[in-house]
């Protein structure tokens, strides 16, 4: 048994389908899980499921789920999550009929659109989320009038939100603003984050007093949206996974 076939029990469980890695986790510290006949309550505990026998139970675990990555075109009013017990429609819905089960690294809030990773692989999903490894998120913000530089740089600065500090790196974008209401019209930014807070952008656009009109993420670390039709997926190539690997801190394998 060598290093790179062993991985950690919580993830053999996971990528089996028994449950998320978090609830993977939950299993067995319960005692629930045996590897050749003894009883494993050991997080860090690494098994190849190729070569020795994982119970749950008593019962043998699933063959292993193949590991698939995809990139979704996310349209608005697609929830970000894998299920909804209101029966309301989720990215996982727009993935591939034969695509395996999969969650979303992260979220798009309800009403914002564009780039969403969809995978099984559940350390990538950890790695990509986790603040440490600060991978970087850009948005094209669609705001109502013409933010000034001052405004610009209070979003650099960081402001104060609720008790949270909210802060981005903000740009002018080229593309042109339209016609509102009123006799307002609106303007475009670019803006990067390093974190994933819930309506980080929108909640700083409106505290500059220049609400978003319109969301839209266009790169997560090295992947980029490019011309990926709305509301639709794609298997990401061998590449795009393996600089999605180096971003989350894993091997390139």
């Amino acid at each position: 048994m060598t290093d790179s076939t062993r991985i950690r029990i919580a993830v053999a469980l996971a990528r089996s389908g028994v449950a998320s890695r978090r609830g993977a986790e939950t299993i067995v510290r319960a005692r629930r899980v045996q590897v050749d006949g003894e009883i494993v309550t050991d997080l860090s505990t690494r098994v190849d499921p190729s070569t020795q026998t994982i119970l749950l139970d008593g019962r043998p675990l699933s063959a292993s789920e193949p590991l698939r990555y995809y990139v979704l075109n996310k349209p608005r009013g697609v929830l970000s999550t894998s299920r909804d017990d209101r029966g309301r429609r989720t990215v996982v819905d727009l993935l591939p009929d034969d695509a395996p089960r999969c969650v979303p690294v992260g979220r798009l809030d309800l009403d914002s659109e564009g780039l969403l990773i969809l995978t099984n692989d559940g350390p990538l999903v950890t790695g990509l989320s986790h603040p440490s490894r600060e991978v970087q998120r850009v948005y094209l913000a669609e705001v109502i009038g013409a933010p000034t530089d001052a405004a610009l740089d209070r979003i650099s600065e960081g402001i104060e939100v609720d008790g949270e500090l909210l802060q981005a790196k903000p740009a002018r974008s080229r593309r042109p603003g339209r016609e509102l209401d009123r006799g307002r019209s609106s303007s475009w930014l670019t803006l990067s984050l390093h974190t994933g807070r819930k309506r980080e952008l929108r909640r700083l656009c409106d505290a500059i007093g220049h609400p978003v009109l319109s969301l839209q993420r266009v790169r997560f670390g090295p992947l980029l949206l490019r011309d990926l039709p709305l509301g639709h997926a794609r298997a990401l190539t061998n590449r795009e996974t393996r600089q999605l690997r180096r971003a989350a801190g894993l091997g390139s394998d």
